[in-house]
């Protein structure tokens, strides 16, 4: 082979080796190019589901709290409690109460004889805060939506009566019934004079959902263990064991003497 020959077949397979590398330095980036593409499609779909996810957990405002309406004739500070007999009562208790609550529902059954008793008397004034831990607890709105129409009833001033018919036919805890504001109303129904317009707008709109959650937000603040939770003139005395509704009784009575 002449020398000729051989160089010319040198250079046809350097120019190959050449333009091989060329093509694998053109793999290499297209497959850079595919992989980039998708990282840069799957972080972008991570990102859309991160928002979603992140939106999931928000409220599209449909049950936001709204403004703070107090109830007419709340009282105490920041208008928070709803009071039950005359002002010229010598002694307090205070109840923090939650309508999904089947604790509050036993001290209803027990001590509202005894409480009836002593405010219709005189000799007792009580004031009722409103919680929705069970929603929290068990999830749904019930206890809000049901201390939202007990803050109606409080408007047209049937707050006692309507108070006693939640806990009458407080449902299980497990079912959020009161969230229906349908069964609210048609509960309305049993207590005379409450169920009027003006009543049904203010549970359809949930016109105190604000104050209802102010007033929960009190209850968080102020470090109580669970509903209800029962004060007398400040003390908390659900938390004694020896407390009975005769017990009660003779309490504001010995204090009304001082």
């Amino acid at each position: 082979m002449s020398e000729k020959n051989r160089e010319g077949k040198r250079t046809a397979r350097e120019k190959l080796a050449v333009e091989r590398e060329k093509q694998k330095s053109a793999d290499k980036r297209r497959r850079a190019l595919i992989v980039g593409g998708a990282v840069v499609a799957v972080l972008g779909l991570a990102a859309v589901i991160g928002v979603v996810a992140a939106n999931a957990g928000k409220d599209d405002g449909s049950e936001a709290s709204g403004p703070v309406v107090v109830p007419s004739g709340a009282r105490g500070k920041d208008s928070l409690a709803l009071p039950v007999g005359k002002d010229s009562a010598k002694s307090t208790l205070t109840v923090w109460e939650d309508f999904r609550c089947p604790a509050c529902k036993s001290f209803e059954t027990a001590y509202r004889p005894v409480i009836h008793e002593l405010t219709d008397a005189g000799d007792l004034k009580v004031e009722y805060h409103l919680v929705t831990l069970i929603d929290g607890n068990m999830r749904g709105t019930g206890s809000r939506n049901a201390a939202n129409a007990a803050a109606c009833a409080q408007d047209a001033g049937k707050f006692p009566a309507y108070h006693d018919v939640l806990f009458d036919h407080q449902p299980s805890e497990v079912d959020d019934a009161y969230a229906d504001n349908a069964r609210l109303i048609e509960l309305a129904g049993k207590v005379d004079g409450l169920d009027t317009p003006a009543f049904r707008t203010c549970v359809e709109k949930g016109t105190h959902n604000g104050w209802v959650t102010k007033s929960h937000q009190a209850f968080d603040k102020g470090g109580f263990s669970g509903t209800p939770t029962v004060l007398f003139d400040g003390e908390n005395i659900y938390q004694d064991r020896t407390m009975t509704p005769a017990k009660l009784k003779q309490m504001v009575r010995e204090a009304n003497k001082g």
